[in-house]
């Protein structure tokens, strides 16, 4: 069987936009949460060099699963006769 579609790589370059922006936001808001025991509240800046770094791994690893889904929904459509 012979992989049909994109590979791993252009699926997390795809999504990394997407990945890095929700890590953004999620850093941010981690952040109000913590201001509530006395943290720091993260700037714009931290929290999106913060949701660069935590979106790369986060991406890929998303990449990953969709890649494995999409070679499972090949398989059975090969099994169907597709």
């Amino acid at each position: 069987m012979t992989r049909r579609g994109w590979p791993t790589y252009k699926i997390a370059l795809a999504l990394y936009p997407f990945g890095a922006g929700a890590a953004a936001v999620n850093v941010f808001f981690a952040s109000l949460i913590l201001s509530w025991v006395g943290g720091p509240v993260a700037s714009t800046g931290w929290s999106i060099a913060l949701g660069g770094l935590i979106g790369a791994p986060a991406t890929w690893y998303f990449a990953r699963h969709i890649r494995a889904l999409m070679d499972k929904a090949d398989a059975g459509s090969d099994r169907a006769g597709g």
